[in-house]
């Protein structure tokens, strides 16, 4: 039976997809921990190179005392699915008080299936009303039909 490894630290990053470098915030976050910086870089590119470039991808990386690590990639943040699929670059400046984008709960739906892989227990239903709850934050009207967005 093997022993498991002692974990020195947990680091959460949002890194573009197929863009991480040795510099901030990539850098010093593992510097600290006293990973190889390149490895994880490399590793990371050759992961994401057929995603599109722009796209920010959530990582969790753990640390173990023997200097290794391990990496999960999450899927991208709910604002930025919405913000391509209402064809926006950036949210309201003053959300509840003016919309600047519609989105229709289909859209919402399939976002919510990409979304589930990180949350498998929760519940579509669940997903989907955390998502109007994010639409509603970024100035984005939720409706019905796509004929209606």
């Amino acid at each position: 039976m093997s022993k498991a490894k002692a974990v020195t630290a947990t680091i959460r990053l949002v890194i573009p997809a197929g863009q991480a470098k040795p510099s901030p915030p990539v850098g010093p976050a593992l510097g600290q921990a006293g990973l190889k910086i390149m490895d994880f870089c490399k590793d990371f590119n050759a992961k994401t190179a057929d995603y599109k470039s722009d796209v920010p991808v959530p990582v969790v990386i753990t640390a173990f005392a023997d200097k290794t690590f391990k990496y999960v990639m999450k899927t991208p943040p709910a604002s930025y699915f919405i913000k391509q699929a209402a064809g926006m670059d950036s949210g309201s400046q003053k959300p509840g008080h003016q919309h600047v984008a519609a989105i229709s709960l289909k859209h919402l739906h399939e976002i919510a299936l990409v979304k589930q892989r990180d949350q498998p227990l929760v519940p579509l239903q669940s997903l989907v009303k955390s998502l109007m709850g994010t639409c509603r934050s970024m100035g984005v009207r939720v409706v019905p039909r796509p004929e209606d967005a």
